[in-house]
Protein backbone atom coordinates (compact mmCIF):
# COMPACT_ATOMS: atom_id res chain seq x y z
CA UNK A 1 0.00 0.00 0.00
CA UNK A 2 1.25 3.27 -0.50
CA UNK A 3 2.48 5.76 2.29
CA UNK A 4 0.35 8.88 2.30
CA UNK A 5 2.37 12.07 1.83
CA UNK A 6 3.69 13.05 5.35
CA UNK A 7 3.06 17.05 4.53
CA UNK A 8 0.00 16.62 3.85
CA UNK A 9 -2.54 16.44 6.78
CA UNK A 10 -4.14 13.12 7.75
CA UNK A 11 -7.81 15.35 7.97
CA UNK A 12 -6.90 16.77 4.63
CA UNK A 13 -6.96 13.18 2.91
CA UNK A 14 -10.75 12.27 4.89
CA UNK A 15 -12.33 15.23 3.61
CA UNK A 16 -10.97 15.29 0.12
CA UNK A 17 -14.43 15.24 -1.24
CA UNK A 18 -16.24 17.92 0.96
CA UNK A 19 -15.88 20.90 -2.02
CA UNK A 20 -18.92 22.39 -0.80
CA UNK A 21 -17.02 23.32 2.15
CA UNK A 22 -14.40 25.28 0.84
CA UNK A 23 -14.12 28.84 1.67
CA UNK A 24 -14.10 29.71 -2.16
CA UNK A 25 -14.73 27.65 -5.24
CA UNK A 26 -12.00 27.04 -7.54
CA UNK A 27 -13.11 29.10 -10.13
CA UNK A 28 -12.45 31.65 -7.86
CA UNK A 29 -9.38 31.10 -6.92
CA UNK A 30 -5.90 33.13 -7.79
CA UNK A 31 -4.15 30.45 -9.88
CA UNK A 32 0.06 30.64 -8.90
CA UNK A 33 1.24 27.58 -9.71
CA UNK A 34 2.60 27.85 -13.23
CA UNK A 35 5.02 30.74 -12.35
CA UNK A 36 8.57 30.57 -13.60
CA UNK A 37 10.94 28.85 -10.98
CA UNK A 38 8.24 26.39 -10.13
CA UNK A 39 10.74 23.79 -11.59
CA UNK A 40 12.55 23.99 -9.15
CA UNK A 41 11.94 22.28 -5.81
CA UNK A 42 10.27 19.55 -5.31
CA UNK A 43 7.20 18.05 -3.34
CA UNK A 44 9.32 18.95 -0.50
CA UNK A 45 10.82 21.70 -0.87
CA UNK A 46 9.33 25.64 -1.58
CA UNK A 47 10.17 26.70 -4.73
CA UNK A 48 12.89 29.96 -4.85
CA UNK A 49 11.58 33.15 -3.95
CA UNK A 50 9.76 34.94 -7.07
CA UNK A 51 8.52 38.40 -6.78
CA UNK A 52 6.00 37.94 -9.06
CA UNK A 53 4.52 34.94 -6.98
CA UNK A 54 4.41 37.38 -3.67
CA UNK A 55 2.22 39.60 -6.43
CA UNK A 56 0.16 37.03 -6.74
CA UNK A 57 -0.09 35.72 -2.99
CA UNK A 58 -0.58 39.53 -1.73
CA UNK A 59 -4.02 40.47 -0.63
CA UNK A 60 -5.24 38.29 1.95
CA UNK A 61 -2.86 39.98 4.43
CA UNK A 62 -3.95 43.49 3.42
CA UNK A 63 -7.64 42.68 4.21
CA UNK A 64 -6.68 41.26 7.40
CA UNK A 65 -4.96 44.33 8.27
CA UNK A 66 -7.92 46.14 7.98
CA UNK A 67 -9.25 45.34 11.22
CA UNK A 68 -6.08 47.15 13.16
CA UNK A 69 -7.20 50.45 11.62
CA UNK A 70 -11.42 50.32 12.19
CA UNK A 71 -12.77 52.75 13.73
CA UNK A 72 -12.43 51.36 16.95
CA UNK A 73 -8.53 51.12 16.87
CA UNK A 74 -8.96 54.90 15.75
CA UNK A 75 -10.22 56.26 18.96
CA UNK A 76 -8.08 54.03 20.76
CA UNK A 77 -5.19 55.92 19.18
CA UNK A 78 -6.00 58.94 20.09
CA UNK A 79 -7.05 58.19 23.37
CA UNK A 80 -3.99 57.27 24.21
CA UNK A 81 -2.09 59.92 22.53
CA UNK A 82 -4.04 62.44 24.13
CA UNK A 83 -3.86 61.12 27.93
CA UNK A 84 -0.46 59.57 27.77
CA UNK A 85 1.41 61.62 24.94
CA UNK A 86 4.09 59.48 23.11
CA UNK A 87 4.92 57.50 26.37
CA UNK A 88 2.54 53.87 24.44
CA UNK A 89 4.35 54.19 21.32
CA UNK A 90 6.35 50.75 22.23
CA UNK A 91 3.26 49.11 23.13
CA UNK A 92 1.51 50.25 20.07
CA UNK A 93 4.18 48.15 18.45
CA UNK A 94 4.71 45.24 20.41
CA UNK A 95 0.77 44.99 20.49
CA UNK A 96 0.97 44.79 16.88
CA UNK A 97 3.45 42.14 17.07
CA UNK A 98 1.87 39.79 18.94
CA UNK A 99 -1.22 40.40 16.70
CA UNK A 100 0.67 39.32 13.95
CA UNK A 101 2.29 36.24 15.32
CA UNK A 102 -2.09 35.47 16.36
CA UNK A 103 -2.87 35.91 12.46
CA UNK A 104 0.35 34.26 10.96
CA UNK A 105 -1.09 31.20 13.20
CA UNK A 106 -4.45 31.47 11.81
CA UNK A 107 -3.06 32.06 8.38
CA UNK A 108 -0.94 28.53 9.03
CA UNK A 109 -4.38 26.80 9.67
CA UNK A 110 -5.79 27.97 6.26
CA UNK A 111 -3.19 27.10 4.36
CA UNK A 112 -2.28 23.60 5.46
CA UNK A 113 -5.49 22.32 6.16
CA UNK A 114 -7.64 24.09 2.85
CA UNK A 115 -9.93 24.68 5.94
CA UNK A 116 -10.96 27.75 8.34
CA UNK A 117 -11.13 27.82 11.64
CA UNK A 118 -15.00 28.31 11.91
CA UNK A 119 -15.51 24.47 9.81
CA UNK A 120 -12.39 22.95 12.29
CA UNK A 121 -14.18 24.06 15.33
CA UNK A 122 -17.71 22.71 13.91
CA UNK A 123 -15.55 19.26 13.59
CA UNK A 124 -13.53 19.32 16.73
CA UNK A 125 -16.47 20.67 19.27
CA UNK A 126 -19.41 18.54 20.59
CA UNK A 127 -22.89 20.38 19.61
CA UNK A 128 -23.47 22.56 22.47
CA UNK A 129 -19.71 24.02 22.93
CA UNK A 130 -19.54 24.61 18.98
CA UNK A 131 -23.04 26.39 18.64
CA UNK A 132 -22.18 28.42 22.23
CA UNK A 133 -18.27 29.03 20.04
CA UNK A 134 -20.65 30.54 17.34
CA UNK A 135 -23.04 32.83 19.11
CA UNK A 136 -19.50 34.57 21.31
CA UNK A 137 -18.24 34.88 17.72
CA UNK A 138 -21.30 36.48 15.95
CA UNK A 139 -21.29 38.64 19.34
CA UNK A 140 -17.93 39.76 18.53
CA UNK A 141 -18.63 40.16 15.34
CA UNK A 142 -21.62 42.85 16.00
CA UNK A 143 -20.19 44.60 18.53
CA UNK A 144 -17.52 45.23 15.94
CA UNK A 145 -19.72 46.01 12.98
CA UNK A 146 -21.54 48.59 15.47
CA UNK A 147 -18.33 50.44 15.79
CA UNK A 148 -17.39 50.35 12.25
CA UNK A 149 -20.63 51.36 11.14
CA UNK A 150 -20.73 54.55 13.66
CA UNK A 151 -17.39 55.57 12.41
CA UNK A 152 -18.81 55.43 8.76
CA UNK A 153 -22.09 57.93 9.93
CA UNK A 154 -19.75 59.90 11.89
CA UNK A 155 -17.57 60.53 9.04
CA UNK A 156 -20.33 61.11 6.42
CA UNK A 157 -21.85 63.46 9.04
CA UNK A 158 -18.87 65.78 9.27
CA UNK A 159 -18.38 65.60 5.24
CA UNK A 160 -22.37 66.55 4.73
CA UNK A 161 -21.46 69.39 7.37
CA UNK A 162 -24.44 67.77 9.44
CA UNK A 163 -26.87 67.91 6.89
CA UNK A 164 -26.77 64.07 6.85
CA UNK A 165 -27.57 62.50 10.59
CA UNK A 166 -26.27 59.99 12.17
CA UNK A 167 -29.03 57.18 11.13
CA UNK A 168 -28.59 58.26 7.74
CA UNK A 169 -25.00 57.65 7.71
CA UNK A 170 -25.86 54.28 8.70
CA UNK A 171 -28.19 53.79 6.26
CA UNK A 172 -25.74 54.53 3.42
CA UNK A 173 -23.10 52.24 5.15
CA UNK A 174 -25.49 49.52 5.02
CA UNK A 175 -25.18 49.33 1.29
CA UNK A 176 -21.99 48.31 1.54
CA UNK A 177 -22.89 44.73 1.95
CA UNK A 178 -24.57 45.21 -1.82
CA UNK A 179 -21.07 47.07 -2.98
CA UNK A 180 -19.11 44.09 -1.16
CA UNK A 181 -21.35 41.81 -3.45
CA UNK A 182 -20.85 43.72 -6.43
CA UNK A 183 -17.13 43.55 -6.41
CA UNK A 184 -16.65 40.39 -5.19
CA UNK A 185 -18.70 39.04 -8.57
CA UNK A 186 -15.21 40.65 -10.17
CA UNK A 187 -13.27 38.26 -8.71
CA UNK A 188 -11.21 38.34 -5.61
CA UNK A 189 -8.34 40.51 -7.02
CA UNK A 190 -10.83 43.49 -8.09
CA UNK A 191 -12.02 43.37 -4.55
CA UNK A 192 -8.38 43.64 -2.77
CA UNK A 193 -7.55 46.10 -4.99
CA UNK A 194 -10.82 48.50 -3.92
CA UNK A 195 -9.42 47.43 0.04
CA UNK A 196 -5.74 48.70 -1.04
CA UNK A 197 -7.28 52.22 -2.51
CA UNK A 198 -9.21 52.41 1.25
CA UNK A 199 -5.69 51.59 3.06
CA UNK A 200 -3.49 54.30 0.39
CA UNK A 201 -6.70 56.51 1.35
CA UNK A 202 -5.96 56.59 5.34
CA UNK A 203 -2.66 56.49 5.02
CA UNK A 204 -2.42 59.68 2.91
CA UNK A 205 -5.22 61.64 5.46
CA UNK A 206 -3.82 60.44 8.61
CA UNK A 207 0.04 60.98 6.89
CA UNK A 208 -0.99 64.40 6.01
CA UNK A 209 -2.51 65.30 9.19
CA UNK A 210 1.07 64.19 10.57
CA UNK A 211 2.60 66.71 8.60
CA UNK A 212 -0.02 69.38 9.59
CA UNK A 213 0.49 68.95 13.44
CA UNK A 214 4.27 68.32 13.45
CA UNK A 215 5.03 66.15 16.19
CA UNK A 216 7.91 65.98 18.07
CA UNK A 217 10.89 63.38 16.10
CA UNK A 218 12.65 62.78 19.02
CA UNK A 219 9.97 62.29 21.39
CA UNK A 220 8.21 59.99 19.33
CA UNK A 221 11.90 57.75 19.05
CA UNK A 222 11.90 57.67 22.72
CA UNK A 223 8.46 56.61 22.51
CA UNK A 224 8.92 53.53 20.34
CA UNK A 225 12.16 52.43 22.13
CA UNK A 226 11.89 53.06 25.75
CA UNK A 227 8.94 51.17 27.83
CA UNK A 228 7.25 53.60 29.66
CA UNK A 229 3.90 53.02 32.13
CA UNK A 230 2.70 54.50 34.76
CA UNK A 231 -1.16 54.56 36.97
CA UNK A 232 -2.11 57.36 34.89
CA UNK A 233 -1.98 55.62 31.51
CA UNK A 234 -2.78 51.61 32.15
CA UNK A 235 -6.45 52.28 31.31
CA UNK A 236 -4.80 53.62 28.05
CA UNK A 237 -2.04 51.05 27.80
CA UNK A 238 -5.13 48.08 27.83
CA UNK A 239 -6.66 49.41 25.62
CA UNK A 240 -3.91 49.89 22.75
CA UNK A 241 -3.82 45.88 23.29
CA UNK A 242 -7.67 45.24 23.51
CA UNK A 243 -8.08 46.94 20.10
CA UNK A 244 -5.36 45.31 18.25
CA UNK A 245 -6.49 41.60 18.23
CA UNK A 246 -9.89 40.79 16.84
CA UNK A 247 -12.17 37.69 17.64
CA UNK A 248 -13.86 37.98 14.30
CA UNK A 249 -10.27 38.73 12.37
CA UNK A 250 -8.77 35.43 13.72
CA UNK A 251 -11.47 33.71 11.96
CA UNK A 252 -11.19 35.91 8.81
CA UNK A 253 -8.04 35.24 7.91
CA UNK A 254 -8.16 31.35 7.93
CA UNK A 255 -10.37 31.90 5.45
CA UNK A 256 -8.65 34.47 3.33
CA UNK A 257 -5.45 32.43 2.86
CA UNK A 258 -7.52 30.14 0.62
CA UNK A 259 -7.79 32.32 -1.75
CA UNK A 260 -4.95 31.16 -3.72
CA UNK A 261 -4.94 27.84 -5.34
CA UNK A 262 -1.96 26.05 -3.37
CA UNK A 263 -1.19 21.86 -4.02
CA UNK A 264 -1.82 20.11 -0.98
CA UNK A 265 -0.57 17.30 -1.78
CA UNK A 266 3.46 18.86 -2.21
CA UNK A 267 4.95 19.70 1.11
CA UNK A 268 7.11 22.51 -0.85
CA UNK A 269 3.92 24.14 -2.52
CA UNK A 270 2.40 23.96 1.27
CA UNK A 271 5.54 25.63 2.77
CA UNK A 272 6.17 28.33 0.04
CA UNK A 273 2.60 29.53 0.58
CA UNK A 274 3.31 30.22 4.24
CA UNK A 275 6.05 31.78 3.82
CA UNK A 276 4.71 34.47 1.02
CA UNK A 277 1.37 34.94 3.46
CA UNK A 278 4.36 35.80 6.48
CA UNK A 279 6.26 37.96 4.64
CA UNK A 280 2.79 39.50 2.98
CA UNK A 281 1.18 39.72 6.49
CA UNK A 282 4.59 41.24 7.78
CA UNK A 283 4.20 44.33 5.69
CA UNK A 284 1.05 44.42 5.90
CA UNK A 285 0.69 45.21 9.44
CA UNK A 286 3.98 47.25 9.29
CA UNK A 287 1.72 49.73 7.05
CA UNK A 288 -0.85 49.30 9.67
CA UNK A 289 1.28 49.89 12.38
CA UNK A 290 2.97 53.19 11.01
CA UNK A 291 -0.93 54.37 10.04
CA UNK A 292 -1.66 53.78 14.14
CA UNK A 293 1.46 55.70 14.78
CA UNK A 294 0.55 58.83 12.68
CA UNK A 295 -2.92 59.11 14.47
CA UNK A 296 -1.42 58.47 18.52
CA UNK A 297 1.76 61.00 17.26
CA UNK A 298 -1.14 63.74 16.19
CA UNK A 299 -3.70 63.65 18.93
CA UNK A 300 0.19 63.43 21.59
CA UNK A 301 1.43 66.44 19.68
CA UNK A 302 -2.11 68.50 20.27
CA UNK A 303 -3.52 67.38 23.17
CA UNK A 304 -1.63 65.66 25.50
CA UNK A 305 -1.73 68.15 29.11
CA UNK A 306 -4.52 69.73 27.91
CA UNK A 307 -7.96 70.52 29.60
CA UNK A 308 -9.73 69.14 26.20
CA UNK A 309 -7.40 65.52 26.73
CA UNK A 310 -10.12 63.88 28.91
CA UNK A 311 -12.76 64.51 27.06
CA UNK A 312 -11.72 63.78 22.63
CA UNK A 313 -14.00 60.66 21.44
CA UNK A 314 -13.72 59.83 18.11
CA UNK A 315 -17.33 61.71 17.44
CA UNK A 316 -15.66 65.31 18.63
CA UNK A 317 -12.24 64.47 17.43
CA UNK A 318 -12.08 66.39 14.12
CA UNK A 319 -13.87 69.32 15.79
CA UNK A 320 -11.16 69.48 18.55
CA UNK A 321 -8.32 69.36 15.61
CA UNK A 322 -10.49 72.12 13.56
CA UNK A 323 -10.22 74.53 16.63
CA UNK A 324 -6.85 73.81 17.44
CA UNK A 325 -5.29 74.14 13.55
CA UNK A 326 -8.20 76.25 11.55
CA UNK A 327 -8.82 76.10 7.84
CA UNK A 328 -5.70 75.48 5.22
CA UNK A 329 -6.40 74.52 1.60
CA UNK A 330 -8.21 71.68 3.22
CA UNK A 331 -9.55 71.84 6.54
CA UNK A 332 -7.84 69.52 9.07
CA UNK A 333 -11.48 68.02 9.53
CA UNK A 334 -12.57 66.97 6.57
CA UNK A 335 -8.76 65.42 6.06
CA UNK A 336 -9.63 63.58 9.35
CA UNK A 337 -13.17 62.86 8.12
CA UNK A 338 -11.95 60.91 5.31
CA UNK A 339 -9.47 58.69 7.17
CA UNK A 340 -12.19 58.17 9.04
CA UNK A 341 -14.98 57.14 6.57
CA UNK A 342 -11.97 54.61 4.78
CA UNK A 343 -11.35 53.10 8.20
CA UNK A 344 -15.02 52.77 8.12
CA UNK A 345 -15.59 51.64 4.91
CA UNK A 346 -12.94 48.99 4.33
CA UNK A 347 -13.89 47.84 7.90
CA UNK A 348 -17.44 47.21 7.44
CA UNK A 349 -16.91 45.34 4.42
CA UNK A 350 -14.49 43.15 5.84
CA UNK A 351 -16.75 42.31 8.74
CA UNK A 352 -19.64 41.34 5.83
CA UNK A 353 -16.79 38.97 4.54
CA UNK A 354 -15.97 37.82 8.25
CA UNK A 355 -19.45 37.30 8.95
CA UNK A 356 -20.23 35.36 5.83
CA UNK A 357 -17.19 32.78 7.08
CA UNK A 358 -18.42 32.46 10.95
CA UNK A 359 -22.02 31.40 10.23
CA UNK A 360 -21.47 29.41 7.35
CA UNK A 361 -18.60 27.35 8.97
CA UNK A 362 -20.25 26.63 12.63
CA UNK A 363 -23.48 26.20 10.99
CA UNK A 364 -22.91 24.76 7.56
CA UNK A 365 -25.32 26.84 6.02
CA UNK A 366 -24.77 26.73 2.60
CA UNK A 367 -27.20 29.64 1.38
CA UNK A 368 -26.83 31.97 -1.57
CA UNK A 369 -24.26 34.86 -0.57
CA UNK A 370 -26.42 37.95 -1.00
CA UNK A 371 -28.87 36.15 1.49
CA UNK A 372 -25.82 35.51 3.74
CA UNK A 373 -24.34 38.62 3.23
CA UNK A 374 -28.07 40.60 4.36
CA UNK A 375 -27.99 38.25 7.09
CA UNK A 376 -25.21 39.07 8.22
CA UNK A 377 -25.14 43.20 7.62
CA UNK A 378 -29.04 42.66 9.43
CA UNK A 379 -27.52 41.61 12.61
CA UNK A 380 -25.28 44.54 12.74
CA UNK A 381 -26.95 47.71 11.26
CA UNK A 382 -30.63 47.05 13.39
CA UNK A 383 -29.41 47.65 16.36
CA UNK A 384 -27.16 50.46 15.06
CA UNK A 385 -29.85 52.48 13.83
CA UNK A 386 -31.72 51.93 16.97
CA UNK A 387 -28.34 53.24 18.94
CA UNK A 388 -28.48 56.15 15.77
CA UNK A 389 -31.49 57.33 16.55
CA UNK A 390 -31.00 57.50 20.26
CA UNK A 391 -27.18 59.01 21.08
CA UNK A 392 -26.93 61.03 17.83
CA UNK A 393 -27.31 64.34 19.61
CA UNK A 394 -25.30 63.16 22.67
CA UNK A 395 -21.56 62.94 21.94
CA UNK A 396 -21.08 61.55 25.65
CA UNK A 397 -23.64 58.49 24.87
CA UNK A 398 -21.77 57.34 21.96
CA UNK A 399 -18.61 57.15 24.20
CA UNK A 400 -20.27 55.63 26.72
CA UNK A 401 -21.50 52.79 24.21
CA UNK A 402 -18.46 52.15 22.92
CA UNK A 403 -16.58 51.45 25.47
CA UNK A 404 -19.64 48.67 26.39
CA UNK A 405 -19.09 47.50 23.02
CA UNK A 406 -14.89 47.48 23.46
CA UNK A 407 -15.48 45.07 26.75
CA UNK A 408 -18.37 42.95 24.36
CA UNK A 409 -15.26 42.55 22.21
CA UNK A 410 -12.80 41.60 25.15
CA UNK A 411 -15.17 39.11 26.25
CA UNK A 412 -15.18 36.84 23.00
CA UNK A 413 -11.40 36.72 22.58
CA UNK A 414 -10.54 33.63 24.34
CA UNK A 415 -12.94 32.03 22.10
CA UNK A 416 -11.13 32.66 18.95
CA UNK A 417 -7.65 32.08 20.51
CA UNK A 418 -7.86 28.91 22.64
CA UNK A 419 -9.39 27.13 19.64
CA UNK A 420 -7.38 28.83 16.88
CA UNK A 421 -3.73 27.28 19.19
CA UNK A 422 -5.40 23.82 20.09
CA UNK A 423 -5.68 23.27 16.24
CA UNK A 424 -2.97 24.70 15.06
CA UNK A 425 -0.79 22.60 17.48
CA UNK A 426 -2.71 18.96 16.67
CA UNK A 427 -0.64 16.77 14.34
CA UNK A 428 -3.63 15.01 13.52
CA UNK A 429 -4.96 18.39 11.83
CA UNK A 430 -1.67 19.97 10.86
CA UNK A 431 0.63 16.88 9.75
CA UNK A 432 4.55 18.28 9.64
CA UNK A 433 3.32 21.67 10.02
CA UNK A 434 2.00 21.94 13.72
CA UNK A 435 3.69 24.73 15.46
CA UNK A 436 6.72 23.49 17.19
CA UNK A 437 6.79 23.35 21.20
CA UNK A 438 8.78 26.57 21.16
CA UNK A 439 6.16 28.25 19.32
CA UNK A 440 3.32 26.73 21.35
CA UNK A 441 4.83 27.88 24.36
CA UNK A 442 5.12 31.09 23.15
CA UNK A 443 2.11 31.53 21.49
CA UNK A 444 0.22 30.30 24.68
CA UNK A 445 1.89 33.43 26.87
CA UNK A 446 1.03 35.52 24.45
CA UNK A 447 -2.75 34.30 23.80
CA UNK A 448 -2.90 34.42 28.28
CA UNK A 449 -1.10 37.69 28.91
CA UNK A 450 -3.96 39.44 25.81
CA UNK A 451 -6.59 37.32 27.69
CA UNK A 452 -5.51 38.85 31.24
CA UNK A 453 -5.20 42.26 29.63
CA UNK A 454 -8.68 41.89 28.49
CA UNK A 455 -9.76 40.50 32.03
CA UNK A 456 -8.57 43.47 33.64
CA UNK A 457 -10.42 45.88 31.06
CA UNK A 458 -13.50 44.14 31.74
CA UNK A 459 -12.89 43.70 35.97
CA UNK A 460 -12.30 47.67 35.57
CA UNK A 461 -15.32 48.12 33.52
CA UNK A 462 -17.94 46.21 35.41
CA UNK A 463 -16.60 47.42 38.58
CA UNK A 464 -17.43 50.70 38.06
CA UNK A 465 -20.87 49.96 36.85
CA UNK A 466 -21.63 47.71 39.24
CA UNK A 467 -24.84 48.71 40.84
CA UNK A 468 -26.43 46.86 43.97
CA UNK A 469 -26.88 42.96 44.78
CA UNK A 470 -28.80 42.26 41.71
CA UNK A 471 -25.88 43.09 39.37
CA UNK A 472 -23.31 41.88 41.27
CA UNK A 473 -25.27 38.21 41.52
CA UNK A 474 -26.03 38.29 37.60
CA UNK A 475 -22.05 39.44 37.48
CA UNK A 476 -20.96 36.70 39.57
CA UNK A 477 -22.63 33.94 37.68
CA UNK A 478 -21.75 35.31 34.09
CA UNK A 479 -18.08 35.56 35.05
CA UNK A 480 -18.47 31.63 36.67
CA UNK A 481 -19.88 30.45 33.25
CA UNK A 482 -17.01 32.33 31.27
CA UNK A 483 -14.09 30.90 33.10
CA UNK A 484 -15.75 27.08 33.39
CA UNK A 485 -15.90 27.03 29.45
CA UNK A 486 -12.42 28.65 28.70
CA UNK A 487 -11.48 25.71 31.20
CA UNK A 488 -13.00 23.39 29.31
CA UNK A 489 -11.31 24.20 26.02
CA UNK A 490 -8.28 24.36 27.31
CA UNK A 491 -8.54 21.02 29.21
CA UNK A 492 -10.21 19.25 26.34
CA UNK A 493 -6.69 20.40 24.06
CA UNK A 494 -4.86 18.86 26.66
CA UNK A 495 -6.80 15.71 26.99
CA UNK A 496 -7.27 15.52 23.22
CA UNK A 497 -4.00 15.76 22.32
CA UNK A 498 -2.61 13.35 25.02
CA UNK A 499 -5.09 10.79 23.59
CA UNK A 500 -4.23 11.00 20.10
CA UNK A 501 -0.31 10.69 20.86
CA UNK A 502 -0.46 7.25 22.89
CA UNK A 503 -3.23 5.86 19.83
CA UNK A 504 -1.48 7.80 16.92
CA UNK A 505 -2.20 5.94 13.54
CA UNK A 506 0.31 4.62 11.64
CA UNK A 507 -0.70 5.98 8.48
CA UNK A 508 -4.17 7.19 6.79
CA UNK A 509 -6.10 4.16 7.31
CA UNK A 510 -5.99 3.25 10.51
CA UNK A 511 -7.51 6.51 11.00
CA UNK A 512 -10.34 5.93 8.96
CA UNK A 513 -10.34 1.97 10.35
Amino acid sequence: MPQPDPARPLLADLLEEEEEEAAYEASEKVHVVAITGDDDGGDDKAPPFSWRKLWLFTGPGFLMSIAFLDPGNLEGDLQAGAIAGYSLLWLLMWATAMGLLIQLLSARLGVVTGRHLAELCRDEYPKWARLLLWVMAELALIGSDIQEVIGSAIAIKILSQGVLPLWSGVLITALDCFLFLFLESYGVRKLEAVFAVLIATMAVSFAWMFGETKPNGVELLVGIAVPKLSSKTIQQAVGVVGCIIMPHNVFLHSALVQSRDVDHRKGGRVQEALNYYTIESTLALIVSFVINLFVTTVFAKSFYGTPEAESIGLVNAGYYLQQKYGGGLLPILYIWAIGLLAAGQSSTITGTYAGQFIMGGFLNLRLRKWIRALITRSCAIIPTIIVALVFDTSDEMLDVLNEWLNVLQSVQIPFALIPLLCLVSKEEIMGVFRISPVTQTFAWFVAGLVILINGYLMLEFFSAEARGLVFSCIFSAFAAAYVLFIIYLVLRSITFSYWFSSTKPKDAMDLVN
